[in-house]
């Protein structure tokens, strides 16, 4: 069984169909990546599966469950964590606090205390400037806090939208870097990412969204080496 199973998912921004009926699956374990063009519908898509939207038709089943119309703050309790596009940081509130409220939903402080030095050592970064305010960080370090905010809710399934967006080149690479070893932890990660290049490079199958449609679908290096995507998405 796939630990999260979209099927024949709808989704209106008023009379506006974003999303067409699309089906897909991530299994355990997995790193799958979702590519397409700008408006296509993937940050949609995740919005969707955390709760942040509604769908109209359709199902989100989550490690057995039907999550369609569970509220956003309870599908973090269940083990999913999403990391927004554009980071979304507490731009007041320091580094330390902003990862303290992605524990909000568990209650164990030995537990907690232990997630956090997971992230420090993940993220040394964080930890050097734990006491600054969010909002003073560069964009990649943002990035890497909104991801360590995250982790702090201990997930089975990490969602991230467009990771890499704006970072310079040293980050981007840092973060994928990142998400293979969040991976590797044995995290599943569902990663919508614009860098279709370095998310194929990364992802073992991927999805691709044109208009709210899946149109094509398969092994992450195969579809690397096919002609239409290499033309589309990677500028080859």
């Amino acid at each position: 069984m796939a630990m999260l199973e979209i099927k024949d998912l709808k989704v209106y921004y008023g009379v506006i169909q974003a999303i067409k009926g699309i089906s897909f699956e991530v299994n355990e374990g997995e790193v799958i990546a979702l590519i397409g063009a700008n408006g296509a519908g993937k940050t949609t898509t995740l919005q969707t599966i955390t709760g942040m939207l509604q769908a109209k038709e359709g199902s989100i089943i989550f490690e057995g469950q039907d999550i369609t119309k569970v509220p956003g703050h309870k599908i973090v309790s269940m083990g999913m964590a999403h990391v927004p596009e554009g980071r979304r940081v507490f731009a007041e509130l320091s580094v330390l606090e902003n990862l303290k409220l992605g524990a909000y939903t568990r209650k164990d402080k030995d537990e907690i205390a232990d997630s956090l030095q997971r992230v420090y050592r993940s993220f040394p970064r964080l930890e050097e400037r734990k006491k600054q305010a969010a909002g003073t960080l560069s964009g990649g370090e943002q990035q890497m806090l909104a991801m360590g905010r995250a982790l702090m809710s201990k997930p089975r399934i990490i969602l991230m939208d467009e990771p890499s967006m704006g970072l310079s080149p040293i980050f981007v690479e840092e973060i994928f870097n990142i998400i293979k070893e969040i991976s590797a932890s044995g995290t599943t990660v569902l990663l919508v990412e614009q860098n279709a290049k370095k998310a194929l490079s990364i992802a073992d199958r991927a999805y691709v969204l044109e208009t709210g449609n899946i149109v094509l679908s398969g092994d992450a290096k195969e579809l690397m080496n096919n002609e239409s995507i290499k033309k589309a998405y990677l500028g080859e």
